[in-house]
């Protein structure tokens, strides 16, 4: 499944309501069998022009990030249900890059004594290297 971000912007309110509003959405998205792995606040700001939704005009807004993976059938069914929502002055869903690391099987490796590891070899051969010499040398108060 790929990985979403989420941007709301929820007008104004308090804790409680906030709370609620950030369980509906969150519930929303495990409804349709998506997988959360993160929420992040950003704030509630001034938001950039005044944004009318569901006849008001808000000036302020607070802000949070969904991170999840969801099939990408239901995105059109959350994005109605955002739309629908009051408290919701923007949504927006936006696919994430997946960045795919190279997959080095060490395994074998893992398995043999640490003396015999390329890992530790190397550190063992950093630490042999020669340390830098200080030369002492007499000074005298001879000009």
């Amino acid at each position: 499944m790929p990985c979403y971000e989420l941007a709301l912007i929820l007008r104004k309110m308090t804790r409680p309501e906030l709370v609620d509003t950030l369980k509906r959405s969150g519930m929303a998205i495990l409804k349709a069998d998506g997988v959360l792995r993160k929420i992040e606040n950003l704030g509630t700001k001034q938001l950039p022009f005044k944004m009318s939704a569901h006849d008001r005009v808000h000036k302020e807004g607070s802000y949070f990030l969904f991170y999840f993976n969801a099939s990408p059938t239901i995105l059109k069914d959350l994005n109605n249900s955002f739309l629908l929502d009051i408290d919701i002055i923007r949504a927006s869903v936006s696919r994430l890059q997946q960045t795919e690391y190279p997959a080095e099987c060490t395994l074998d490796e893992e398995f043999q004594p640490p003396a015999l590891r390329k890992s530790v070899e190397k550190l063992l051969e950093e630490s042999k290297k020669p340390k830098k010499k200080y030369v002492y040398r007499k000074y005298t108060d001879e000009i």
